[in-house]
């Protein structure tokens, strides 16, 4: 099953009364849009932009377990099961929110009998999680870089012709459960055939989009 964003799974009427409860505000790359352990106070709607979904384990190492884009609810189950984050979401790229405050999304939920489909959503993410996970701990380090790349732009599409992934080598290897040099040297091949390039905020440049993709196969 091709897993939907949460937009396509209300439809276009509820999402934009869900998203009408709260007006929107920005979020800066690399902004904290919800922290693990954190209690569920509230939703984010995300508009535009996309956002990194990490685990953090009892080290303070970062596991990815998605990257999603605009039409995502995040929080939405800490609401319903009134517990802590499960995981923390920071955003990739300028983002656009809603911050639904908890009282608010529960009455909606209530009221347009919605509690079974986010449940039934909330399941179908958390598979997708495992299969992230699964990855990262079996494929060759090439592998999860390119793939952890491709979610990155497919969550929110470039308009040109070059994207920006706004991450540190290092911050790429965390994610990945790569170590910094193995990352670097993959990198560092892949500049010399001028498929990336350093960014001057310090992130990684994609130049071939394409040459990302076909590392894959």
């Amino acid at each position: 099953m091709v897993y939907q964003p949460h937009r396509a799974v209300l439809g276009e009427d509820l999402w934009g009364r869900l998203c009408s409860l709260a007006p929107q505000r920005p979020r800066p790359t690399g902004s904290v849009l919800m922290r693990q352990g954190d209690p569920g106070t509230h939703v984010l709607a995300l508009i535009s932009g996309s956002a990194i979904v990490t685990l953090t384990g009892g080290e303070g190492e970062r596991t990815l377990l998605a990257v999603r884009g605009a039409g995502e609810l995040f929080g939405e189950l800490s609401v319903l099961d009134a517990q802590p984050r499960s995981a923390s979401v920071t955003a990739a790229r300028p983002c656009l929110v809603h911050v639904i405050a908890a009282p608010l999304f529960e009455q909606f939920v209530t009221e347009h009998n919605l509690t079974n489909v986010m449940l039934r959503h909330a399941i179908a993410r958390v598979r997708t999680a495992e299969e992230v996970r699964l990855e990262l701990a079996t494929a060759p380090v090439v592998h999860r870089l390119a793939s952890a790349l491709i979610r990155l732009i497919e969550a929110s599409p470039p308009e040109g012709s070059e994207v920006e992934v706004p991450l540190t080598q290092g911050e790429l290897a965390q994610l990945i459960g790569a170590s910094r040099n193995a990352v670097g040297t993959i990198i560092g091949t892949w500049k010399s055939r001028d498929w990336v390039a350093t960014s001057p905020a310090g992130g990684l440049l994609i130049k071939n989009v394409e040459a990302i993709y076909s590392s894959l196969h």
